[in-house]
């Protein structure tokens, strides 16, 4: 017979060499996933408001302002599922490191991504927009886009004074009569309209592809645990999708509450939506997509080289990708 110290602890020794005596097999696996803005741009707030939650594994959320936060954010190893736009892959694609892969397409809105000018402004075209200065989000589809509007109003970029800032500090800049006009997307459009008049001069309706990128750590992807709850969390993200294209006047109701401004402005914007959100699977129309924004890129001299996007996608889920419902 052993005293009972020595008894204890031997037991405990053995606890640590098989893995902490059993924690490790009660504990969940854990999912760990972007927010890129708030609103209608909250996984957390859909999911909430649908009612929809994960079974047999635990989602740990990090928020994010833009998609190259993300894709840094990927490339540290911090994140197993992201969101973007096409542009912060590309980026990536041009550097050393490239430790994620487009594994589906959340197809949406482009009419929440403008260019805003203040209540006063006397601007009512992008050609108005000469000689003044313009607010964007480097390396986001607010610096594609206003690139190609300059571009079809016969402008360049030299044509205008371009503002490179995060969504905050344009936000403040925007309220305090720093910029001429503001590229950006998302929530921030309604609440300065909301907040301040702010009009919009343009959507980039005709210009964006409307395809926003879901992508993954390629540690998880090699992972066949990770890669099922991946796929998992993609038919969550799908039904939440439709609950939201069958539920607008109450999920209005909710972004409007979240963001700060009255209920009429989120369902204006969904009245002017070119698409409600979907996720679909990796075709070679959306490789191509993203390889002529890249091409654009590179023209403009944004990019160190050119870049081929096709390494960064991997399509094996597209099988498992439900149709919004």
């Amino acid at each position: 017979m052993w005293p009972r110290r020595q008894f204890l602890g031997a037991g405990a020794a053995a606890c640590l060499m098989l893995g902490s005596c059993g924690r490790d097999q009660r504990e969940r696996p854990r999912l760990r996933v972007s927010i890129t803005g708030k609103g209608e741009g909250d996984t957390r707030l859909l999911f909430k408001a649908a009612g929809i939650r994960p079974e047999g594994f635990d989602l740990h959320y990090s928020e994010f302002q833009s998609g190259h936060l993300v894709i840094e954010a990927l490339n540290g190893g911090s994140l197993d599922y992201g969101g973007m736009s096409e542009i912060p892959p590309i980026f990536a694609a041009a550097s050393t490191i490239q430790s994620f892969r487009q594994i589906a397409i959340a197809h949406g809105d482009v009419n929440n991504q403008v260019v805003l000018v203040p209540k006063d402004s006397r601007a009512r075209s992008i050609e108005d927009l000469k000689g003044k200065r313009v607010g964007y989000v480097r390396a986001t589809t607010t610096q594609y886009f206003l690139i190609r509007m300059l571009e079809e109003a016969g402008l360049g970029w030299d044509d205008i004074i371009p503002v490179a800032m995060g969504v905050t500090d344009g936000a403040a800049a925007f309220s305090q009569g720093a910029l001429d006009a503001w590229a950006i997307y998302g929530f921030p459009i309604q609440r300065a309209i909301a907040t301040e008049g702010a009009r919009i001069l343009r959507t980039a309706y005709g210009i964006l592809s409307g395809n926003y990128l879901v992508a993954a750590h390629v540690d998880a992807l090699a992972d066949p645990d990770m890669a099922k709850l991946i796929g998992d969390y993609l038919g969550l993200v799908q039904k939440a999708y439709g609950w939201a294209a069958t539920h607008r006047q109450q999920w209005a109701n909710i972004i409007a509450q979240d963001i700060g401004v009255p209920r009429e402005y989120v369902l204006d914007q969904f009245k002017r939506q070119s698409a409600s959100y979907e996720l679909r699977p990796v075709t070679d129309a959306a490789i191509g997509s993203q390889q002529q924004v890249a091409n654009l890129f590179f023209k403009q001299g944004l990019l160190p080289k050119a870049v081929d996007v096709r390494p960064l996608w991997d399509a094996r889920f597209n099988s498992v990708i439900p149709k919004r419902g």
